[in-house]
């Protein structure tokens, strides 16, 4: 019934901005760049030091000093751009990302974000540039699956994990739904076709409000681009 990964993220790079400069977090939006509509300029960021990112390059064709911050091999795009991380972190700090679309372990009704650590002693800690891109960017959007594999709900009224930042996230694309946040609320946008608003809140731990023009959350069939090399 809901989406494949790679159909979040090509619902994800549809409500893109032409000529945003938009930073892809680890995980899910990494595969953002593979889904962009061809006709519009848009200026992939990554942490990691590179500007003007290109979709994954066909087999065999990768060169492994060109990669995103998650280490996948990826392509540069005419004009784009490498530099080092430092200068990489002025960007997000000095506020010259429009988006960042970052991947969730949670995300409240407030717009908080918990994405850099399940609250596992044993775990180090990963933060990577998620808080600095959390204040840095001008909007945050989440891509993330509806609930974990165990049925637990993502989307909740205040997050259990340890938090990045409060207050920071605007829209969230899921399996299940594209939904804003407004007034301490979830207003879903768009929801797939078969599920009933009741079994979407019934899988969501925070209140929902539904738009009034809802729409079908649809996507063309992909293939899969995560096992590419």
């Amino acid at each position: 019934m809901g989406l494949r990964r790679e159909q979040i993220a090509w619902r994800a790079a549809q409500d893109l901005p032409d000529g945003a400069y938009v930073n892809l977090g680890i995980g899910l939006p990494t595969l953002v760049v593979d889904h962009c509509p061809q006709a519009r300029a848009l200026l992939f960021h990554s942490e990691n030091g590179l500007l003007g990112m290109g979709p994954r390059p066909p087999p065999g064709r990768a060169d492994p000093d060109l990669t995103n911050a998650a280490k996948d091999p990826v392509t540069i795009r005419p004009g784009g751009s490498y530099f080092d991380q430092a200068e990489s972190f002025a960007m997000i700090r000095g506020g010259r990302i429009d988006l960042a679309l970052l991947g969730a372990f949670e995300v409240s009704a407030q717009g908080d974000l918990a994405n850099w650590s399940l609250g596992r002693p044993d775990e180090p800690p990963a933060v990577g540039g998620a808080i600095d891109l959390a204040f840095g960017a001008r909007e945050v959007r989440a891509l993330m699956e509806h609930t974990t594999r165990e049925g637990r709900a993502r989307l909740v009224a205040s997050c259990r994990y340890p938090l990045t930042a409060r207050g920071v996230v605007r829209r969230v694309y899921t399996d299940l739904a594209v939904l804003d946040l407004a007034r301490g609320c979830f207003v879903v946008r768009e929801m797939v076709e078969g599920l009933d608003r009741a079994e979407l809140q019934a899988r969501t731990a925070a209140p929902l409000r539904f738009a009034p023009d809802v729409r079908p959350l649809q996507a063309p069939p992909l293939r899969s681009q995560e096992n590419l090399p």
